[in-house]
């Protein structure tokens, strides 16, 4: 980590000032629905906030940093579920995500309770028959109310696309996670 000191899991700099880190709830929840390990959702926020603060540094404008930093996680979150480490990886038995630990200083019952609705055990392992693109749009619109032009932004894909995406999602999903 070069832009300093880690104070209380956060790294002091621009994201700070502009009171981007208000985000990293969200931000988590869309990681974590991705990854499903609660290490990785935390290292895809950090290196989102990280590339923020570079972009800043280089000049450029962020005019939207919710924005500019959910479509970094989920493309992060992409990148990570299509590496090739990732897709090494062999699970003996059925994968489980790994579960979110409450620690007792954290974000009040509301935020978490709004993370355990939304991402649910059942539900992870759903998400798991899904393709890391698949996944994604998904979760921006399904859990998070996402717009399908902001999804088809935030993916890099068309709005026509996106819908049939989340079409194909959502009746895998249905079908309880076998494919369609």
């Amino acid at each position: 980590m070069s832009s300093g000191t880690r104070v209380g899991g956060r790294d002091p700099g621009p994201a700070d000032e502009t009171g981007a880190t208000g985000y990293r709830p969200l931000l988590f929840s869309i990681a974590y629905g991705m990854t499903g390990s609660v290490g990785d959702a935390e290292d895809i926020v950090q290196d989102a906030f990280l590339g923020m603060t570079r972009a800043r540094q280089a000049g450029t404008v962020i005019a939207d940093p919710k924005a500019y930093l959910a479509t970094a996680v989920t493309r992060l979150g992409i990148d990570h579920l299509r590496s090739a480490r990732v897709r090494r990886e062999t699970y003996v038995g059925d994968w489980l995500p790994e579960p979110v630990v409450v620690p007792a200083d954290g974000p009040g019952p509301a935020e978490h309770a709004e993370l355990a609705d939304s991402l649910s055990m059942a539900f992870l392992v759903l998400l798991e028959s899904l393709s890391p693109v698949e996944r994604a749009v998904f979760m921006l619109r399904e859990v998070f109310g996402y717009g399908y032009p902001d999804v088809a932004k935030v993916i890099g894909k068309t709005e026509v696309n996106c819908r049939q995406i989340f079409a194909r999602a959502r009746q895998r999903i249905a079908a309880g996670g076998a494919a369609a």
